[in-house]
């Protein structure tokens, strides 16, 4: 290979490079990181509470 086919190649190769790490990609969101969803069904007698029922229970 003489030095002008050399020195193209190693152009495209750069420019190759360029196009490929040539720059970050986009910032991702922190809201776009995490999803929210219940992990059940709410259960609406679970966690219904007597104030008194303790009451009633222990000191009855």
């Amino acid at each position: 290979m003489d030095d002008g086919t050399s020195q193209r190649s190693s152009e495209a190769e750069a420019a190759a490079r360029k196009a490929r790490f040539g720059t970050l990609p986009e910032p991702v969101r922190l809201e776009d990181t995490v999803e929210e969803r219940a992990a059940g069904t709410p259960d609406p007698a679970r966690t219904a509470y007597n104030q008194d029922e303790w009451l009633v229970r222990y000191c009855l």
